[in-house]
């Protein structure tokens, strides 16, 4: 019979619905019984493209008699943490906390009924191997615990709770500390922890950090860019054949991946993708751009237009295995002068790479001038072949945060590189989240199948705002204007600390949790504080509305002291502080429709990261007072905006580009 978890959206949750453990979803009727029946509860957390979170549950939660010690000890509850981010924040710090180490998932943890965790781990085997103990053991020894020792589990929920407290940023700067010192203190230690032959930040296991790469490219530190995205291209954490970037390389050379593939990761990488072209003019950077997008329009975009979450890194219950080979079978698929082009540019012709036995595709040897064709050629049919496989599982749901990083890849990209296929796939998504998940002046987390649910988080309002903001670059639409204000008034509203400063990861009205996290670090995705913080200031350009960047300059002063002192993982609050210092710049393109294009046109084929380009259109009306500019007798007038203050108006296109390159010196000491 289906345990409780039938009733949810989660794939992940489902993936668990006919496991014989008592699964609850995380909600007050699990909570409930915890408190009635004073029961610990064993909370699991996990998402459904993570390997380590299939193998225990093929070996612990399909298992009865596992199943059945959980059943008799505790309340069991799975998280999504993909649906349930603010759970799993608390919960992966409480672990590194007591365990002193990094978390991860599976992440299982053992609460007291009032959520106050005493003992944890991530993944646990069914017998005692890898230098941990079986789960069924451990299961009874923490039963045991419960029992004997509760004076001690509720001393140590107690400065767990503390513990918590004293994460929360404190001692705000003055705004007059604000400085460029905050910034460059980001970039030399991302230049000090940069591998000059591999790319990437340290060593293994590497990962994309696209927040960081746009951070180093917006300051000039065009090499350390240039050479990841070349590492990674031609790489194995690359999908060769399909596009697309895996979550992170478990060696420091690209070369073989953990291969679950993340909306999250693509949308942004995508984005810088096309900034790094910019810059450099590099056609791999192009190709790599357009195969990504491919991928996301193809096999990530629902039928409604929203962005699914992720692809499984297993299939067939074995990780990679769609995506790996056998020589002998590639070799049997290709004319001889295929195979003698294919095999020594993706390494078939050496060792193999992948346990062993199996060669996962990567760029080793560059190719020979003229050799392009045969290689196109060999590339379809090793596609076309791969397609026939058993295809990984695919998270089909649609989260707002994520397609809100897919909007704003595709938009930017789209932009840069005249494509607007791009930008109206990501016009799709955004229809598709105002229709579906933005309710009564109020955004929802997750959709699938027909239903919304569940409170959205910071990143999902602070990334849909950003993401408009650079749709709008694209084609400016007044509603969309006005959907970007009514997400930021939330914002304000319901998620910053007005006393001290930045904003929470939940709103005011949320449930009552453990703890209300006001994180400004960066993890695999961009911080929502730091990206709050510039989409806020854009705003103000756009609209006038000083509420929002006094809002922003206010999480920049709490957060500008740890910027200082622990430079490492701000990259996100260093853009939005690297922009405030020298106020936003906004160029507003006012004129006739077929003129106002081709500006706006040339205007995205030059990198200029901290300006906005709006083309408004004669005739818009509704429009606040900082766009709209008076009729000029010329086709195209443009405004050039520093904070709010603009230049005079020039319908001379060539200069106000080269105004818009002219660097600004920000303000405080350098």
């Amino acid at each position: 019979m289906p345990n409780r978890l039938a009733q949810q959206t989660s794939p992940y949750l489902l993936q668990h619905a006919s496991n014989p453990v008592d699964w609850y979803p995380w909600g007050e009727e699990a909570l409930n019984r915890a408190k009635r029946e004073d029961r610990p509860i064993l909370l699991s957390v996990g998402y459904s493209a993570c390997h380590w979170c299939h193998v225990m549950a093929h070996e612990s939660f399909e298992d009865g008699a596992v199943a059945a010690v959980m059943n008799r000890h505790f309340v069991n509850i799975k998280v999504d943490r993909e649906e349930r981010p603010d759970i799993d924040q608390i919960y992966q710090l409480a672990h590194q906390m007591m365990a002193r180490g990094a978390g991860g998932w599976p992440l299982t943890m053992f609460l007291a009924p009032d959520g106050a965790p005493f003992f944890g781990g991530t993944y646990f085997p069914n017998t005692s191997r890898y230098g941990l103990p079986g789960f069924g053991d451990l299961l009874e020894r923490v039963a045991l615990v419960w029992r004997e020792k509760r004076a001690e589990i509720q001393e140590q929920g107690e400065q767990i709770r503390q513990a918590l407290a004293r994460t929360q940023p404190s001692g705000a700067a003055h705004r007059s500390a604000l400085s460029a010192a905050g910034v460059s203190a980001q970039v030399e230690q991302l230049k000090a922890n940069f591998d000059a032959r591999y790319g990437g930040f340290g060593g293994a296991p590497k990962f994309p950090h696209p927040t960081d790469l746009e951070l180093c490219l917006r300051k000039g530190a065009v090499d350390v860019v240039a050479t990841t995205l070349t590492r990674m291209c031609e790489g194995g954490i690359y999908d060769q054949l399909g596009g697309g970037f895996c979550r992170y390389s478990v060696d420091a050379f690209w070369m073989i991946p953990h291969f679950e593939k993340m909306l999250y990761d693509n949308g942004p990488l995508l984005a810088l993708l096309a900034d790094a072209w910019l810059v450099t003019r590099e056609p791999l950077f192009a190709r790599c751009a357009a195969e990504t997008a491919g991928w996301m329009l193809r096999e990530m975009q629902s039928p409604e237009g929203g962005f699914y979450s992720s692809l499984d890194a297993d299939s067939e219950h074995e990780e990679g295995k769609f995506y790996v080979w056998d020589r002998d079978a590639v070799r049997a698929l290709f004319t001889a002068a295929e195979w003698d082009v294919f095999a020594p540019h993706y390494g078939l012709d050496g060792d193999a790479n992948f346990e062993g036995r199996h060669w996962h595709l990567r760029v080793a040897r560059p190719l020979a001038p003229g050799d392009e064709g045969l290689l196109q050629s060999a590339r379809a049919k090793l596609l076309a072949e791969r397609e026939t496989r058993v295809r990984p599982g695919r998270d089909d749901k649609v989260l707002v945060s994520w397609n809100a990083l897919a909007i704003r890849g595709l938009a930017r990209a789209g932009r840069a590189m005249g494509r607007p296929e791009w930008v109206a796939a990501a016009r799709r998504a955004l229809e598709f989240l105002r229709l579906q998940l933005w309710r009564d002046g109020r955004l929802l987390a997750t959709y699938k199948d027909g239903r919304a649910h569940l409170a959205a988080y910071l990143d999902d309002y602070a990334f849909l705002l950003h993401a408009l903001l650079e749709l709008m670059q694209c084609e400016f639409v007044p509603g969309d204007l006005e959907f970007a204000e009514e997400l930021a008034d939330v914002l304000l509203d319901r998620f910053e600390d007005p006393d001290a400063g930045g904003f929470y990861f939940t709103a005011s009205d949320h449930e009552r949790l453990l703890h209300r996290p006001k994180q400004g670090h960066d993890s695999a995705m961009p911080s929502g504080n730091g990206v709050a913080v510039l989409a806020l200031n854009r705003l103000t350009a756009l609209t006038g509305d000083e509420r929002y960047a006094r809002a922003a300059e206010r999480a920049l002063e709490l957060y500008y002291p740890q910027m200082q002192a622990h430079p490492a993982g701000f990259g996100m609050l260093a853009q939005a502080l690297d922009e405030a210092l020298a106020q936003p710049t906004t160029l507003i393109l006012r004129g006739q429709s077929a003129p106002l294009a081709q500006w706006l046109a040339t205007c995205a084929g030059d990198y200029l990261p901290g300006t906005q380009i709006l083309g408004v259109a004669d005739g818009l009306a509704g429009l606040p007072p900082v766009l709209d500019k008076p009729p000029r007798p010329a086709p195209v007038t443009g405004w050039l905006c520093r904070g709010l203050t603009c230049l005079e108006p020039s319908a001379d296109l060539d200069a106000l580009r080269a105004a818009c390159r002219e660097p600004v010196v920000p303000a405080g000491p350098a």
